[in-house]
């Protein structure tokens, strides 16, 4: 885990030239380490049951939206129809996600996690919330901003509607929730 008593290193301060190649390049190559560090447990997790990530951002995106239609799944994680019909039909085989009838339009199929999907799930974004939590706390609430602001702006602005509608609905729960 990352110590958020020590300060980071100088280097991680942007140049006021930050839209020189090398800026651009340097921030390329932190979000390839990031990720591949802050994922490295959640890999092992799935390893272990034959799944990869695929599996692991469907089980994410529908724990955030229950009641999620498997056509806003497929415009949220940008794979081929194909691909997410091989995705879901392993985790209902594996009795992690289930499919239902849309209440409303009877043509629509909606995906809730099964208890099991929703105890991976959470095992999977504890291994994902120590590693993020641990350099927000590092990096501090101005630089956790600014990093959102970055992850926002490299979203291609027809899809940031879908993005920002799964924090309002999350929002949502926790305030009906009482949290």
């Amino acid at each position: 885990m990352v110590d958020a008593s020590r300060p980071l290193p100088a280097s991680t301060a942007a140049s006021p030239l930050f839209l020189r190649d090398a800026e651009v390049r340097r921030g390329v190559e932190l979000l390839y380490f990031g990720y591949a560090s802050m994922i490295r447990g959640a890999d092992r997790i799935l390893a272990g049951r034959g799944l990869g990530r695929a599996h692991h951002r469907a089980l994410y995106f529908i724990a955030r939206q229950p009641g999620l239609a498997v056509s806003d799944l497929l415009r949220l994680l940008a794979i081929t129809k194909q691909s997410l019909s091989r995705v879901l039909a392993d985790l209902v085989r594996e009795g992690l996600v289930e499919s239902r009838v849309g209440e409303q339009d009877r043509r629509q199929r909606r995906l809730r996690l099964t208890d099991a999907g929703a105890r991976l799930e959470a095992e999977l974004f504890e291994a994902l919330r120590e590693r993020v939590a641990g350099a927000y706390a590092q990096a501090g609430q101005e630089a956790v901003s600014g990093f959102w602001a970055v992850l926002l702006g490299l979203i291609p602005p027809q899809d940031r509607a879908l993005v920002l509608a799964l924090d309002r609905a999350a929002q949502g729960r926790r305030e009906t929730a009482g949290g």
